[in-house]
């Protein structure tokens, strides 16, 4: 008798371990497509963030070449533009324009193109934006391209 309650003990808890074991693979299957759904858009949506790139530079192309010609209404039509576009990827697919200038450097989020010596900074801080960085749902699908300021070691050590 104590053979069987004890071969019973046994069974229920690898049923309860199966069971324990299946909901968990539920779960990350429900996560892991959630996922695939969240980022299944990110090569369309990189491939708009080139656009808005080019938005920028048309609009600052247009700020140095005066306002001759209408150019202010064109220059402020562009700009108009570029904000909606922006705002749409924004709102409705969750990508984000991550700020870099003057911000700590971070390998992670940023691509540094060059350096430059600073005996002001005491850790390695971006000192220029060449090329935004944008996150979709919190991760990276494009690191931002930087100029790093690094801080010049004293002649004492």
């Amino acid at each position: 008798m104590k053979e069987l309650e004890k071969k019973n003990a046994d069974l229920q808890d690898q049923y309860l371990r199966k069971a324990a074991d299946f909901d968990n693979y539920r779960k990350r299957m429900i996560r892991e497509k959630q996922e695939a759904i969240d980022y299944a858009n990110t090569g369309l949506l990189l491939d708009l963030v080139q656009v808005l790139d080019d938005f920028d530079r048309a609009i600052d192309a247009g700020g140095s070449t005066g306002e001759q010609d209408g150019g202010t209404a064109f220059s402020d039509g562009v700009s108009m533009i570029r904000k909606q576009l922006g705002s749409l990827l924004e709102t409705k697919y969750g990508l984000e324009y991550f700020p870099s200038k003057d911000t700590g450097f971070d390998p992670n989020i940023h691509e540094a193109i060059g350096t430059v010596p600073d005996p002001s900074v005491k850790e390695p801080t971006v000192a220029e934006e060449y090329l935004k960085g944008y996150k979709l749902k919190g991760r990276v699908i494009r690191a931002a391209k930087v100029m790093v300021k690094m801080p010049q070691e004293s002649a004492a050590e």
